[in-house]
């Protein structure tokens, strides 16, 4: 015969604050180190994401790596540490980027070698569009930037729209990079609207 011992309100109560506390720090945990979903707010990264849709970002992604060039990522810009923004990643450490003839031109580290970035994803809009700040000026004139290490350089996809490293940059190259602390993970795929669904594949650059 089986005995089923009966336990008291106190007992259920507190088993039940115990799972609750278990599931918020396990909810926690995942945010923090796993995946975060986040509201794209506003049209830089046109045609790639659109305003209201909801996003999930891999952090785990830049726990054991760190990000490559081509990536979508969501972070806190030099210049403003409350709000997130989300951008594709253009130069990596010790890269010179140069925007010139509304082009991005790449010479990587350890590399004599000027590239000029493939980038397909960008619309007809914004294609042979990408000049200095403002993004809207057609200036065709050089712009330099040196990417130190540790620190990327991030632009929007809606070249013609985008507050990005071309902003921050815009008194002093040197604050355009954005440090690799300040970036919280890969933007890994579009959530809502249901008919939206993707995920978000990075390009493929001929270096």
């Amino acid at each position: 015969m089986e005995l089923i011992k009966k336990h008291g309100f106190l007992y259920h109560t507190a088993d039940v604050v115990l799972n609750v506390i278990i599931i918020i720090a396990i909810v926690a945990a995942i945010r923090t180190f796993l995946v975060s979903p986040f509201q794209v707010e506003g049209s830089s990264m046109i045609n790639t994401l659109e305003d209201n849709q909801y996003i999930v970002i891999n952090k785990l992604a830049y726990h054991i790596g760190s990000p490559e060039r081509g990536d979508v990522v969501v972070f806190r810009p030099p210049n403003d540490g409350k709000k997130y923004y989300v951008k594709r990643v253009i130069g990596i450490p010790g890269d010179h980027v140069i925007i010139k003839d509304g082009f991005v031109f790449i010479t990587p580290k350890n590399d004599n070698e000027e590239i000029k970035l493939d980038e397909k994803y960008l619309n007809e809009t914004n294609y042979g569009h990408t000049y200095k700040h403002p993004p809207q000026q057609e200036d065709t004139r050089e712009t330099p930037f040196d990417i130190p290490e540790g620190s990327y350089f991030l632009l929007g996809d809606n070249r013609k729209g985008s507050q990005d490293s071309r902003t921050f940059g815009s008194k002093d190259p040197k604050l355009a990079s954005v440090p690799e602390e300040n970036i919280k993970g890969r933007v890994w795929f579009i959530a809502l609207p249901i008919k939206k669904i993707h995920a978000i594949k990075p390009p493929m650059y001929h270096f």
